[in-house]
This record gives structure tokens, sequence and C-alpha cells, in this order.
């Protein structure tokens, strides 16, 4: 909700500046530059008077310079506020300058940490990793049980290439002598089946010569007989 003022923020400003420079602090009262304007047409109009009135004279000037000490005092204070501030404004932009610097040493800083906390973090992880692989290393044998055990496998390899070796060996010679034994076989078996041959064709001419001999029986005239008278 918008507030309501009875003058407008231009007229408030004008106000302020005209209470500033005729040093008063309410609407209401003679401003104090008026005032001493007053006293010092009154001063400078009796003393202009052609009369014998230096007793008027005296007391219009002691006054004009009361209301002068009077409106010279808020002046001096103003001129001690102003200085003030001036001195806070020159104090607040070294501050601020020096916030500033500060803030930027800070970033820089904040940076600077933020890749000490990374280097910080794979130098972790190499020191965690370099434990594993002590760790690792420590359940391991000693040197000497591993150099034996090696030794040991050493033996048994070369124990496995002779035996591999011989292995070899005899397998050639099952080889050859398979390859003998089927040679034999397959001349055995030419034999077996030539023989067959042999037997069924001599089968054959035996049984063709029983034919022709019973042929040739069958053929024969016997003698005819004859009768005697």
């Amino acid at each position: 909700m918008a507030a309501h003022y009875a003058i407008s923020a231009a007229e408030d400003d004008g106000v302020i500046r005209q209470r500033l420079l005729t040093r008063t602090t309410t609407t209401r009262g003679e401003p104090p530059l008026k005032k001493l304007l007053k006293k010092f047409l009154a001063f400078a109009g009796e003393v202009d008077k052609d009369s014998d009135n230096y007793a008027d004279c005296e007391k219009l000037y002691k006054s004009f310079l009361q209301e002068l000490g009077t409106f010279e005092l808020p002046l001096i204070k103003t001129k001690a506020v102003v200085d003030a501030n001036k001195r806070e404004q020159e104090s607040f932009k070294r501050l601020q300058a020096d916030l500033s610097k500060q803030i930027t040493q800070a970033q820089a800083d904040i940076e600077d940490l933020k890749v000490q906390l990374e280097e910080g973090k794979i130098e972790r992880q190499h020191k965690e990793e370099c434990e594993a692989i002590r760790r690792l290393i420590g359940a391991q044998p000693p040197r000497s049980e591993t150099q034996k055990a090696l030794n040991e496998l050493e033996k048994e390899l070369l124990i496995l290439e002779a035996e591999n070796t011989a292995a070899a060996r005899t397998l050639d010679i099952r080889r050859k002598q398979f390859s003998l034994l089927l040679h034999v076989v397959d001349d055995l078996q030419s034999t077996i089946e030539d023989e067959q041959k042999n037997s069924s064709e001599l089968d054959f001419l035996a049984s063709t010569s029983g034919a022709n001999n019973n042929a040739e029986a069958g053929n024969t005239v016997e003698p005819m007989a004859i009768d005697s008278v």
C-alpha cells in the first residue's frame, strides 16, 4: 500500500535544504539568519543617526554580536559535522578499497584452496592405494619362501618338459608302429582278398570241369548185344 504524504518528496527536500540554510529546526519561528539581519540593520540604522546615541549603538552592537555568536556556533558545529562526514567518507572509501582487496584476495585464496583440496584428494587417494598395495604385499609370503616355491616350480617344469619330451617320443614311436600295423593289415587284407579270389576261381574251374566230365560220360555208345541162335 502506497504511503500518502502532505507534501511531495521534492518539496520535502526543499524544506530540508531551507532549514539547513536558515539553521531552523522547525517550520515555526523566525529564521536565525533573518534575526541576525534585523539585528545588523538595527545597529547600522542607529549608527547612521546623527544624534548622540553611543549607548544605544553599543547596546545594539552587543546584541548583534550576541546574535552573530549564536548564529556562528551552529555553523561551526555544522562545519565540524561536515569535516567529520568527509573524514568518515574518506575512511569509508579506504575501508571499501581494503574490503575489495580482501575480497579479491579471499577469492584467490579460495581458488588456491580448491586446487590444494583437489591435490590433497589425489594425494590421499594415492596414499590409500599405496596402503592397499602395502597390505597386499604384507599378506604375501616372504621372498625366501617365494623363491623356494619358484625353484620347486622350475624343477617341476623341467620334469614336465622331460615327461612331455618322452611322451612325444613314445607317441611318435606308437604312431610309426600304428602306421606299420596299418600297412601290415592292408597287405594282409590284400592277400586275403587275393586268396579268396583265387579260391573262387579254382572252385569255378572245378565245377566247370566236373560238368564237362559228366556230359562226356553220358554221350558214350555202349556195344549192342547180339543174341545167339
